[in-house]
């Protein structure tokens, strides 16, 4: 009996000992935690495909998204390698551009840059999904991969990338109905066959064409979404042009193994800045030829200063015109510039052959003169054609002209068609016309005088070039 009292009292201690660290720690029954897990663990294995734990979920939210979102577009129930509606009417492709920048344009590639972000709108039912508040999902390019975007390609396009940075510079947009916005941002470098015959004073239309690659017009029809207003530009300042239009269009492109596809165009009409090409081609060049006229007005035996002067307006016209050729395509016709400045490369030259021709006829004309005697014995040609200093011609003794006869300078004469027996009409008097050879041979005996018409002519005749030239480009 002592025994059993004992062993009660010893429980009873060891139970008031053990309770309060129970209560403390919260475990009452660790083997019944312990099954717990287990069962919860399998329970989550086995569950009909698949369950995310909360844990999971705390942990990568981002996934969790994305496997709700794949759930609800249905994404995985649907084979998006075929369009919207395969097999019967062509789907209607909307589009709206708006331009960025126009970043260059090179007149050697006769090419141009273009950023633009270009947004296409179609609807796609299989992606439809409920929604009571009827807002739309938006999502980057990671969804687009798994989904049917239209194939639309830039036409005559050399260079072209989406930009990336931090990320692809994608957006797609879907609505409960199913309805898509998918805009994508995109540097495009195309060609532009561009018309030089009035550089500088030209007019380029470019245009940036837009096409599906792999549906025609049974399959896709790609039109502008808003009509002329599809097309929207920020504003822009370019160097060297200013944009005076910007107009969308469209039409149909034939090939002939394919057949007839839609396409959109993005036209522009660019007018080049005049004022660049005045400072660096125009104002130089009359500068030169202006120059080259300065020789009229040395003296004819000054010959370094007046060769100097013709050969230095010479090689520096050959100069700017090498340069601006460089900086243009090698095309096969003839540009406004190069009638431009190769009519004043003729005017130096002919400065140059003009005096040549007028020391050629000075050199005759003391020859002549020095066979007649006229000319001191002492008067050497060589020093007078080096001769680098003023010179006038009452120095030198000229050749009275020939007197007309006196047959001809008579003041009373008869008239053809007057009586004989008639007296003489008072007044009358003949001039005889001087012939070709005679001008010519007044020329070679007064050289002086083709510096003198030179003067006259060569900037009278400038001016009429450069008349006819700005009123024929200038319109």
């Amino acid at each position: 009996m002592n025994a059993v009292l004992l062993a009660v009292k010893w429980l009873c201690l060891v139970w008031a000992v053990t309770w309060p660290v129970t209560m403390v720690t919260g475990i009452r029954n660790p083997g019944r935690r312990r099954h717990k897990d287990v069962y919860l663990g399998e329970h989550s294995k086995n569950k009909h495909r698949g369950r995310i734990d909360h844990k999971l979920m705390r942990q990568d939210s981002t996934k969790s998204l994305l496997i709700k979102t794949e759930q609800l577009l249905r994404i995985e129930e649907h084979d998006f390698a075929m369009r919207p509606g395969f097999g019967g009417a062509a789907i209607p492709v909307g589009i709206d551009v708006q331009v960025e920048s126009i970043d260059s344009i090179s007149e050697v590639n006769m090419d141009f840059t273009m950023t633009l972000y270009l947004r296409h709108y179609w609807k796609d039912e299989r992606l439809a999904f409920p929604s009571r508040s009827n807002v739309s999902r938006t999502f980057d390019g990671r969804l687009v991969k798994k989904m049917w975007v239209p194939d639309v390609f830039f036409v005559h396009s050399k260079r072209s990338f989406i930009h990336d940075t931090t990320m692809e510079n994608i957006m797609i947009r879907v609505y409960p109905d199913g309805s898509i916005l998918y805009s994508v941002r995109i540097t495009v470098t195309a060609l532009c066959s561009m018309d030089f015959s009035s550089f500088p004073l030209d007019t380029q239309n470019c245009s940036l064409e837009l096409e599906s690659y792999a549906y025609n017009e049974n399959d896709l029809m790609l039109y502008w979404k808003n009509g002329n207003d599809s097309l929207r530009t920020d504003e822009m300042v370019l160097s060297q042009f200013f944009i005076k239009k910007f107009h969308p269009s469209s039409g149909l492109a034939f090939y002939s193994s394919t057949g007839w596809y839609n396409r959109l165009y993005i036209n522009f009409i660019l007018r080049r800045h005049i004022f660049f090409f005045m400072l660096q081609t125009y104002f130089p060049t009359m500068l030169m030829v202006l120059l080259s006229w300065v020789s009229f007005w040395i003296d004819r035996r000054a010959v370094p200063a007046r060769v100097s002067l013709g050969i230095t307006t010479v090689l520096t016209m050959s100069t700017i015109i090498t340069g601006v050729s460089s900086s243009m395509p090698q095309v096969s016709y003839v540009k406004a510039v190069d009638i431009y400045l190769w009519t004043s490369f003729l005017f130096v030259f002919l400065s140059v052959i003009e005096y040549a021709a007028v020391n050629y006829c000075s050199t005759l004309e003391e020859m002549r003169r020095l066979k007649r005697g006229k000319l001191p014995t002492s008067y050497n040609t060589r020093k007078a054609m080096a001769f680098d200093g003023c010179f006038h011609d009452s120095d030198i003794e000229l050749t009275p002209f020939p007197r007309l006869p006196t047959s001809m300078t008579s003041s009373h004469h008869r008239t053809p068609l007057q009586n004989p027996e008639d007296p003489p009409i008072e007044g009358t008097r003949l001039r005889r016309q001087r012939s070709v050879q005679e001008n010519v041979d007044l020329l070679l005996s007064n050289s002086y005088l083709i510096d003198s018409y030179s003067r006259m002519a060569f900037p009278l005749s400038y001016l009429l070039f450069n008349t006819i030239y700005w009123s024929m480009y200038s319109s």
